[in-house]
């Protein structure tokens, strides 16, 4: 919730500029990854690579201090490192507002403790339907 907060406070201080709070966000989401260690920035690097390939129109933002992507303002996904909750596995998200329905029971949620050229595929997959 402090994270979240401070989100919400520097975006007030930025002003009503969106293209340059967008790339003010975008930015703060690339320096956060360059914070987390090792493995969690590898995949977050990986993660943030694939997402803004292959769905271009999503916004790059932090979330409860986390890196996510969101689609007029609503988060669809984020990457949560393994490190902020000292989990043995990173998370990559997804929420509600993610184009992912399939019947009665979907995943929204992926364990990752590395990214394989299948994996990647597969994650670009999920990310183009859930911004769809």
């Amino acid at each position: 919730m402090k994270d979240h907060a401070t989100e919400l406070k520097k975006s007030a201080r930025r002003g009503k500029d969106k293209a340059a709070e967008a790339e003010a966000a975008a930015q703060d989401v690339v320096d956060k990854i360059a914070e987390m260690p090792g493995p969690d920035r590898e995949l977050g690097e990986k993660i943030h690579a694939i997402v803004t390939k292959n769905a271009p129109g999503l916004a790059p933002r932090l979330w409860y201090g986390q890196p996510a992507y969101a689609k007029d303002g609503k988060v669809l996904c984020f990457f949560q490192p393994a490190s902020k909750f000292k989990t043995r596995y990173a998370t990559l998200g997804f929420s509600d507002e993610a184009n992912l329905d399939d019947g009665a029971m979907w995943p929204s949620a992926f364990a990752l403790t590395k990214l394989t050229a299948a994996d990647e595929k597969r994650i670009a997959e999920l990310v183009k339907r859930a911004a769809s």
